[in-house]
């Protein structure tokens, strides 16, 4: 009977959908416009009754919703585009967020509202919906713009942050006070975690569809993908992170895959179906009852969210360098609030921490910034112009020269080749510490878990220990030695910059052998202070270190070219033409 239930609202949800879309086409309007009309219709607080039995089972398609449509921005989102953008993003992101989280503060203390109610306000003010953003874009024709491009850069850095928020604002509610420690400990975990999966992602998810595309069957690369997409963002959901950020993630790794184009149409009538049932459970959760009573500050709040984000995503991307009316296009993308605002909403109410009514007023404000969203874009470039022409002559030329003024202070000739040598290199030092850093993590990981089942090694605990940590530090060995052989040319780099006499050799030697010797000394702290549950005493420590250093000189050769190879198919992964198979 539940089957038939389900099958029931499941058709219900479609033929309602259908007919509003088919309504909103005709008269020229938003799809995602007609999809929550739907689900204002279909939901429980519409009379004469409800149409929609099962909303749990509704609300778990809708989740299948966000994978999709975030999967779908990752295939066409590759992470070449994010380090283009990045500094746009981060500027924008981390203005939006902090000028949201004080104006959403200040509306609630105003409303006279908790100290909690306020704090949780501004956090739920501060991230804007990917997922509705996306669906707006995709429908206007406008995701392969530059602004568009720069605002999913935004949204990326706008979701690594919320998880920290999140992280943040369960210790105000639980303990009362920022227990900053926590916070970046989170954000340093999440940052390890990017990394490792995006590099080994890189490295084994193309060669693996390149494998079953020899195949030449659609059915096989979709069961595939699907299943890499499910399973990797089952892998971030156990880690405790967004689920949203594990379908973006594993989108953009099958991004560099050949077999693009193809995956890009597979997916796409999978992403509609269960994106349509997304935004019909946002109007199912619409109680229009809310609108009257709380129509002061739902008004309110949605007038904040809607100028608040516009200023700071617009002056954000401006600094950064963009001109007048791609930074105007920007802002008034950014302006809503979706799913992490219901996340956030949800948090406060599990803990007990804020008011009942916040989070069908989040809803509303929600549902009716979705609503604007599509108007916001498309109103966007008549904006620009107008505010051009009612400029004042000096004001329009500071807005038109400052981003070449800006262009003028970025290093030129030598010095930016200097720069993206520089940059190259401690980007690959970051990447290779962040693989043995892994590396000792899951073999704590694994060590625990053989000690818990298995009792095969013995009863010394230490010689156990021991075996864990030296096995974790020869497979590191590869990622150790490049990591040092990058720290050295660089050490070589800056010594030639440092010391400018042609007498100081002696000097210049000691800078490129201090650098990269005090580095890996450094980086092997780390290493101890992150592995202490596999971490065997002093003496262990001496002897396999002592083997280490040994197996080093021995190995020395085969390590380089290991990693060698392993590096030249990451860049050939990254630098492949993904036009040559469709």
């Amino acid at each position: 009977m539940h089957a038939i239930g389900f099958i029931q609202d499941l058709a219900v949800i479609m033929a309602i959908a259908g007919i509003v879309t088919i309504l909103c086409h005709r008269f020229k309007q938003p799809v995602v416009l007609g999809y929550i009309v739907a689900g204002v219709i279909l939901g429980p607080h519409t009379p004469p009754f409800q149409l929609v039995e099962d909303e749990h089972t509704i609300q778990i398609l809708a989740e299948l919703g966000v994978i999709f449509l975030l999967f779908s921005l990752g295939l066409e989102f590759s992470i070449k585009k994010l380090f283009r953008v990045g500094v746009t993003a981060l500027l924008a992101a981390a203005s939006e967020i902090a000028l949201m989280l004080w104006v959403g503060y200040e509306i609630g203390m105003f409303f006279g509202w908790s100290k909690m109610d306020s704090i949780f306000l501004g956090a739920m003010l501060a991230i804007s919906s990917t997922t509705i953003i996306v669906k707006a874009l995709d429908e206007l024709g406008m995701k392969r713009e530059k602004f568009a491009q720069l605002i999913f850069g935004i949204l990326i850095v706008e979701d690594i942050l919320a998880i920290g928020m999140i992280a943040l604002l369960s210790g105000i509610a639980t303990s009362g006070t920022v227990n900053t420690e926590d916070v970046f400990a989170t954000l340093g975990k999440l940052s390890l975690f990017m990394i490792v999966a995006l590099v080994l992602g890189f490295l084994i998810v193309p060669r693996l569809l390149t494998y079953v595309s020899r195949f030449k069957s659609k059915e096989m690369l979709l069961i595939t993908v699907l299943g890499l997409c499910f399973g990797f963002c089952l892998l971030v959901v156990k880690l405790e992170y967004s689920v949203a950020l594990g379908a973006f993630m594993i989108g953009a790794v099958m991004a560099e895959a050949r077999q693009l184009h193809m995956i890009e149409r597979l997916i796409e009538p999978i992403r509609d179906m269960f994106s349509a049932i997304f935004f019909v459970t946002v109007g199912l959760l619409f109680d229009p009852k809310v609108l009257s009573m709380y129509a002061m500050p739902i008004a309110v709040i949605t007038v904040a969210v809607i100028i608040g984000k516009v200023l700071s995503c617009g002056v954000g991307t401006f600094l950064a360098g963009h001109d007048g009316r791609t930074s105007l296009r920007t802002g008034m993308g950014m302006a809503q609030i979706g799913e992490f605002s219901f996340i956030i909403a949800a948090l406060g109410l599990t803990l007990k921490v804020t008011s009942e009514f916040l989070y069908p007023m989040v809803v509303a404000v929600s549902a009716i910034t979705t609503l604007l969203t599509p108007y916001l874009i498309k109103l966007a470039d008549p904006l620009s112009a107008r505010a051009a022409s009612a400029m004042p002559h000096g004001v329009s030329q500071f807005f038109s020269r400052y981003p070449a003024w800006l262009q003028t202070l970025q290093p030129q000739g030598d010095k930016a080749q200097m720069t993206s040598i520089v940059l190259r290199i401690l980007m690959q030092v970051m990447v290779n510490f962040a693989l043995v850093v892994a590396v000792f993590v899951a073999s704590g990981y694994v060590a625990s878990a053989i000690w818990r089942n298995w009792t095969i090694w013995g009863t010394d605990a230490d010689m156990q220990k021991a075996i864990a940590w030296g096995s974790a530090l020869f497979i590191s060995l590869p990622f150790l030695i490049a990591a040092y052989r990058k720290l050295k040319a660089l050490s070589m780099l800056l010594a030639e910059l440092w010391v400018t006499s042609a007498h100081q050799g002696k000097a210049r030697k000691l800078v490129s052998e201090i650098i990269p010797f005090a580095s890996i000394m450094a980086i092997l702290l780390i290493i101890a202070s992150l592995s202490i549950s596999i971490l065997p005493p002093l003496e262990y420590v001496a002897v396999i270190l002592i083997a280490a250093t040994v197996l080093t000189f021995i190995l020395w050769k085969p390590f380089v070219k290991v990693h060698a190879r392993l590096q030249i198919a990451l860049f050939e992964t990254l630098n492949e033409d993904k036009n040559a198979q469709h």
